[in-house]
C-alpha cells in the first residue's frame, strides 16, 4: 500500500529519513517545522492516516508518541556505492543501508539502487549539493548530458554530467568556477546514473 496524499507521502518519507539519519523518530513538532508547517495538530492528523493505512504504527510510552516505520512503504534497503576512494569520505551511518519508501524508487530495480553522499556543489545549480544523498543506478554506459558518478584513473570519484566528445569524455560541472574535465575515454569508468535525491534534515 502507498501514501495516498502528496503531504501524506512527504511525511512519511521525513519521518523514514529521519529515522535513518539520526537513529530515533521525530516528534510531531519537528515534523511540523522541517515542513514549514506551523500545526502539529496538523501532523497528527496526518500520521494517524498513514496509521490507519498500516503503513506507521503508533506507541504511546511516558505521555509521549512513538511513531514505528511499517514494513512494505519503508522497508526497501538500499546499500552505499562503494567507491576507490570511499577511506576519505565514508561516515560511520554509511555502514548500515539506507531505508526508503518503496515510491521513492518509482519503477528502477531496487537490485540496481545505490546511495552516494554528494560531496561537492559542482553541479548546484542542477539541485544537487554537497552532503545531499544521490540515488544512483548501477549502470556502466550513459546518455549524452545525463549525471553519473564516474571513476577516474580508478582513484577519484565524482558526480557530473558526461558528454561523449570524439576519443575524449568531458564531465562538466554547473559552477562557472569550476573547469570541465576532458579525458580520454579509456581512463573513466561509469559506474551509475543519477536518479533521485534525498537531501538530508539538518
Amino acid at each position: 500500500m502507498h501514501a495516498q496524499t502528496r503531504r501524506q507521502r512527504e511525511v512519511l518519507d521525513l519521518i523514514a529519513r529521519y529515522i535513518d539519519t539520526h537513529g530515533y523518530q521525530p516528534s510531531y513538532q519537528v515534523i511540523a517545522r522541517l515542513l514549514g508547517l506551523r500545526s502539529r495538530a496538523g501532523i497528527a492528523r496526518i500520521v494517524h492516516d498513514l496509521e490507519s493505512q498500516g503503513l506507521l504504527a503508533r506507541h504511546r510510552e511516558d505521555g509521549h508518541f512513538h511513531i514505528e516505520m511499517k514494513s512494505g512503504e519503508a522497508g526497501l534497503s538500499i546499500q552505499w556505492l562503494d567507491t576507490p576512494d570511499d577511506g576519505e569520505t565514508r561516515h560511520e551511518w554509511q555502514n548500515h543501508p539506507l531505508t526508503l519508501p518503496e515510491f521513492m524508487l518509482g519503477g528502477y530495480d531496487q537490485t540496481l539502487m545505490r546511495a552516494f553522499r554528494v560531496r561537492d556543489n559542482s553541479i548546484a545549480a542542477d539541485n544537487v549539493c554537497e552532503d545531499d544523498i544521490a540515488l544512483i543506478e548501477l549502470r556502466d554506459f550513459s546518455r549524452y548530458g545525463q549525471i553519473v558518478v564516474a571513476i577516474l584513473n580508478k582513484q577519484q570519484t565524482l558526480l557530473r554530467r558526461y558528454y561523449r566528445v570524439g576519443a575524449e569524455i568531458e564531465l562538466r560541472t554547473a559552477d562557472e568556477d569550476t573547469e570541465t574535465i576532458t579525458i580520454a575515454a579509456n581512463r573513466v569508468e561509469i559506474i551509475g546514473v543519477y536518479r533521485g535525491l534525498i537531501r538530508p534534515a539538518i
